[in-house]
């Protein structure tokens, strides 16, 4: 069962894995009275149920050749090579998967103390050494992915980061990454602390299409 979450603009948003995708349009169809409209382009697919719901699928991984529920099926389907950026602040993992199975991986964990409630100059070193140690675990993020990511970038299919945005926002300032976002897709993973369980988890969760519903 497709977990939702609440989205800006309202409705709320489900993820769904590739060989689901099928199913969950012919349940929608058969819980929402029927289908009265289909309108779908290279980037997307808009569907309108008989009682006013709407299920928007945004297309992962390029565009859609043939646009239509069946074309972003077909799409979903097809086995992808995906590079893997995961970071929060302390950890991270980085890996290569193919249709969802890792192939190579590696993750890091550096020690990043939390805020101090001291005042004063203690709170003034305290704050110093975080940030130093802040700085320490994102450079070993970067040069993991450097590493591990950058020599197979013309490989993969697509890139998938996931974990704390602004993590991955200050990633971004490494020029040596540029390559690598600039390949990203739009949607960033929610997850926990990056580990291998987290990025194996990740590996499967980067290939579901993301549908937005909206009520009538």
């Amino acid at each position: 069962m497709a977990k939702a979450r609440e989205v800006a603009g309202g409705g709320r948003a489900v993820t769904v894995p590739p060989d689901r995708l099928a199913g969950w349009f012919a349940r929608f169809t058969q819980r929402h009275d029927g289908v009265v409209t289909t309108e779908a382009t290279p980037a997307e697919v808009r569907v309108v149920a008989g009682d006013g719901t709407t299920a928007i699928a945004t297309v992962p991984f390029g565009l859609l050749d043939a646009p239509s529920v069946e074309g972003l099926v077909a799409h979903a389907l097809v086995p992808r090579r995906i590079a893997l950026l995961l970071v929060r602040l302390g950890s991270h993992s980085v890996g290569i998967a193919f249709d969802g199975r890792i192939e190579v991986s590696r993750t890091g964990r550096h020690l990043v103390r939390g805020r101090s409630a001291a005042g004063g100059w203690s709170q003034q070193r305290f704050a110093r050494r975080r940030e130093g140690q802040a700085r320490h675990a994102l450079q070993a993020a970067a040069q993991d992915a450097v590493e591990v990511l950058l020599p197979r970038l013309s490989e993969v299919d697509a890139v998938v980061l996931g974990g704390d945005r602004r993590a991955l926002d200050e990633l971004r300032e490494d020029r040596r990454l540029a390559p690598l976002f600039a390949r990203a897709e739009p949607r960033v993973l929610e997850l926990g602390e990056p580990r291998r369980s987290v990025l194996e988890e990740a590996a499967a969760r980067a290939l579901e299409v993301e549908i937005t519903l909206r009520d009538g």
